[in-house]
Order: C-alpha cells, then sequence, then structure tokens
C-alpha cells in the first residue's frame, strides 16, 4: 500500500489548530495532529517531512507556557511556527518575546520579501490575518525578518540553513487571501509531495480493513447519514457478506427517515440489513433526563447496548464499526482539549463494550473528505450530500425531557422547513439546516385567544469542515412562508425564531 509523506501539527490549544491540518489535507498532502508534548521518540518513527507549530491561547512568557520536546529541533526537518508557534521558537531559540505595544487582531497589510521560497507568487503587498497579543521584538540571532506589518516588524522571520520558519500572522484563515500559497510553499521546502486524493484513501482504507478484519465479522452501526453510510460502504467492499448493518430506529429520528435508510440499504446495496424498533426503550432511558451531556451519554450507552444483543443473535461478532468523523473526535475532548459535546459515538460510549475492537474508517476525515470518499466510492449523490444529522438524533435537538408529545411537534416543523428550503432550491446551498424544539413557552394570540404554547427555532449553517459555520442568509420571503407554514400546520407552535449565531461562540447544534 502507498504511504504518504507527512506534515505533521502540533497542536499547542490554538483556536485554528485543526484547520492548519484541513488546509494541508487541501492541499493534497496528509497530516496528523499530535498534542504539543508529544515526545520525540514519538515523532521520529512518524518520519515527517514537516512540522507545523499551531498558535495557542498561552504566553510564551508564563511560567507555565506549554513547550515542545525540544530535541525537536534537531530533528533536521522544516519547522514553521504560526503565532504562538513562531514566538515559543524565537523565545528558545534565543530570541526576544514582549507584549506588543499595539495589539494586532483582525486584518494586517502585510509586506512579505517576496524574493523568500515561503513567500514565492505572493504580491509584494498582501493582506494577512493577525490574532495576537504578544510579539517577536528580536527573532533568534539565526534568523532574518522576512516580512513585515505596520504594527509588527518581524512580522515574520526565517533560519534558512536550518530550515525553520516563523509566522505571526495566520495563514491557515480564509482571511489571510494568500494564505494557502504560503502553506504550499512551506510543503515545497518540505519536499512533500501532493498525494493525499480522497479515492487512493479509499482503495488504501479498503484494503487494510481487508487484511485487518480478515475472516473476523464486523457489526456496523449505520444510522443513514453520510459518515455512517460511507463507512458501510468500504466495509462492505472490504469484507462483504461478513458485514452486517444495524440501523436502529430509536424513536429520535426525522420524518420518514427509517423507511428511506432500510429501502437504500437493504434494496440498493444488497447488505445484509437489520432494523431493531427500539423507540419505547431509548424514550424510557431518556424520561426525566434534562442535562444534554446526560442525554447523549444515555444514547450512546444504549446503542451500544442494542448492537452487543444484536451481535450474540448473529454469533462471534468481533468488530464494531462507527462513521466517527474528526470533529466529532476533537470535540469530545482530548488530552489537551476541553469537551465541548459528548458525542454518542466517542466521548458517549462507556467504558465497557462486548467487542474485540471499534473501527473506524473515517476517524481522520473532515465531513467534506468523507463526502469525496463517498462520492468516489459511487454512492449517489442525494445521499453523500444528505443534511447532516447527529447520532444522538431528535433527542439533542429537543431541548429539556424528550417526550413523545414533543418530539411529534418537532418532526412537523422540520420537515417543513426541509421542504421549503429544498423548494427554494437552496438545499446545496446551505451546508445544514433543522429545527429545535426550545424548552420554553411564549404568550400569542391565535383566534382572537390568548395562546400558551412552543416556540420553533430555525437553525441553517453554511460552512465547509463543521469546525467554523456561518449562520445562512436565507431570503426573508422563504422565512415568511416557513414560518408561516409551521405556526398553522403544527399544533401547539405559536412562535418561529431564526438562529443568527455562528460557530464559535455558538456550536451547530443546540445541545
Amino acid at each position: 500500500m502507498m504511504e504518504h509523506d507527512l506534515i505533521l501539527v502540533l497542536d499547542f490549544g490554538g483556536q485554528y489548530s485543526q484547520l492548519i491540518a484541513r488546509r494541508i489535507r487541501d492541499l493534497h498532502v496528509y497530516s496528523e495532529i499530535l498534542p504539543y508534548d508529544a515526545p520525540v521518540e514519538t515523532i521520529r518513527p512518524k518520519v515527517p517531512k514537516g512540522i507545523i507549530f499551531t498558535g495557542g491561547p498561552r504566553a510564551v512568557t508564563d511560567e507555565r507556557a506549554p513547550l515542545p520536546d525540544q530535541a525537536i529541533f534537531h530533528l533536521g526537518v522544516p519547522i514553521l511556527g504560526i503565532c504562538y508557534g513562531y514566538q515559543l521558537m524565537a523565545r528558545l531559540l534565543g530570541g526576544q518575546v514582549v507584549e506588543a505595544d499595539t495589539r494586532e487582531y483582525g486584518s494586517a497589510v502585510l509586506t512579505p520579501d517576496v524574493t523568500h521560497p515561503l513567500f514565492a507568487g505572493v504580491e509584494p503587498e498582501t493582506v494577512c490575518w493577525m490574532s495576537h497579543t504578544y510579539t517577536v521584538s528580536e527573532p533568534p540571532p539565526s534568523f532574518r525578518v522576512i516580512a513585515r506589518t505596520p504594527s509588527c516588524p518581524a512580522a515574520a522571520a526565517a533560519d534558512d540553513r536550518a530550515r525553520l520558519f516563523g509566522v505571526q500572522f495566520h495563514p491557515e484563515v480564509v482571511h489571510t487571501p494568500r494564505g494557502n500559497d504560503i502553506l504550499r510553499n512551506f510543503i515545497r521546502l518540505c519536499g512533500a509531495k501532493d498525494d493525499w486524493i480522497m479515492e487512493n484513501f479509499a482503495e488504501e482504507t479498503i484494503a487494510r480493513l481487508r487484511a485487518k478484519i480478515g475472516g473476523g465479522k464486523v457489526l456496523c452501526a449505520l444510522s443513514g447519514g453520510v459518515d455512517s453510510s460511507v463507512a458501510a460502504v468500504m466495509l462492505h467492499k472490504a469484507v462483504g457478506k461478513n458485514l452486517t448493518c444495524i440501523f436502529v430506529d430509536n424513536g429520535l429520528l426525522r420524518t420518514g427517515e427509517a423507511k428511506a435508510v432500510e429501502e437504500t440499504f437493504r434494496d440498493r446495496f444488497d447488505m445484509r440489513f437489520v432494523r431493531v424498533n427500539a423507540e419505547t426503550r431509548f424514550l424510557s432511558k431518556l424520561s426525566g433526563i434534562t442535562d444534554p451531556e446526560e442525554k447523549r451519554k444515555i444514547i450512546g450507552a444504549e446503542f451500544i447496548r442494542v448492537f452487543e444483543e444484536e451481535a450474540r443473535k448473529i454469533g462471534a461478532v468481533d468488530f464494531l464499526a462507527q462513521g466517527t468523523i474528526y470533529p466529532d473526535v476533537i470535540e469530545s475532548g482530548s488530552k489537551h482539549s476541553a469537551v465541548i459535546k459528548s458525542h454518542h459515538n466517542v466521548g458517549g460510549l462507556p467504558e465497557t463494550i462486548d467487542f474485540k475492537e471499534i473501527v473506524e474508517p473515517l476517524r481522520d476525515l473532515f465531513k467534506d473528505e468523507a463526502r469525496r470518499v463517498g462520492l468516489a466510492l459511487g454512492i449517489p449523490e442525494g445521499m453523500v450530500f444528505r443534511q447532516p444529522f447527529p447520532g444522538p438524533g431528535l433527542g439533542v435537538r429537543c431541548l429539556g425531557e424528550v417526550t413523545e408529545e414533543k418530539l411529534l411537534i418537532l418532526r412537523r416543523a422540520d420537515a417543513i422547513f426541509r421542504e421549503e428550503i429544498a423548494s427554494a432550491g437552496l438545499s446545496r446551498d446551505i451546508w445544514q439546516y433543522f429545527a429545535v424544539l426550545p424548552d420554553l413557552r411564549t404568550v400569542g394570540v391565535m383566534g382572537d385567544e390568548r395562546t400558551y404554547s412552543h416556540t420553533i427555532a430555525l437553525r441553517a449553517v453554511t460552512s465547509l469542515d463543521a469546525m467554523t459555520a456561518d449562520w445562512a442568509e436565507i431570503p426573508h420571503g422563504v422565512l415568511k412562508i416557513i414560518s408561516n407554514r409551521i405556526v398553522n400546520e403544527v399544533p401547539h407552535v405559536n412562535r418561529v425564531v431564526y438562529d443568527i449565531t455562528s460557530k464559535p461562540p455558538a456550536t451547530i447544534e443546540w445541545e
């Protein structure tokens, strides 16, 4: 199987750490993320072609500032420090870092040395995105300044002999228009091959799955969403009839969802497909539960219990397969990051499971990468670009306690929202759109009578990778139609609101 060149990203806790890895992959070079304190003994066997130090929230002058294994500078591979990573490199190698006289947050005019290979092809004056309080006042003695802004005289510096480079700005964000060119130039300085292509990934992963699983049996947790669907098709290509897909109808699905999933996978893909009707079971477990994290963990644990029971019916199932993707892992927290929300298939898993191993073919992919794999596998576009749907389903869109009555209201409102977005021709322009039922009621007037009924919140966002998102600017006329339909067609609803918050500070889902 093909071995890919690697650009390693060391994460110092910056808000854009995952985005850096994402941008490197966009340039067709494989990247991985490790925590900032990964020992050189862990890094060396990976044979990285280059290393990137990310930004971070701490000051390098802080006594408890996160530091890498300093033997990393003796590996002999190019290193690019971004923001905190640049300041860290400067401080460790003999430069000076101070609190800036003028803080820079937002766009700045960058004047690079266009003769330097890091800025090859970049204009003599361009825009970059700054987000820093501290600055490199003196680069290390072996470095020379290769870019500046009006407020930052050493906006970038380089030690060409040691192949060490630092930039104070953020080339990974879209607000730095030539950022991808700068990252591409760094990749060239590393000598890394641009062979990270989703078609190749699919073929290689299927081969690895076949070698790993051998003649073992696999049970795949299939929701019908793009992630689990892609995982299921890859596994089917790898092990054929040794795969059984389990679809759990937990009562937390959208209108018509269960039937559509069953028809697609049983008929189109000719897979071993088992539908488990578990609505009563899940709703009874969720009775009286209002905390969103507790709901997620209950749903995650109950999924595993159902899969274990079905596996015992099949007999001697070795592997549980899931459609986990990279943002699920990031948001569920790790040693060096906060838990944003526990995903039912990561942080929501119980401590003990009755399987030899969990298989996650897409664990290192972002959503759009998973979609490209799906297209490469020949999965229909309608399924590949289907609306993302959380594993806990409507359980985390029905705020507060989950009841049958509230789920009925939410399903009807959500169906109307999706119908009208499709009717307006906006379904491919919006990354994700759905209805939420907040745990509140408001006063209204219907038929000259006072009402005290539910509110429906509409959420629609645009995004590339689900790590960041902007609220979608749906035309007012479309929103008006949706609102009118919901309050007229959905019982016990008298108010509709539209969420205009981006991620961050919010998440895409409400719980």
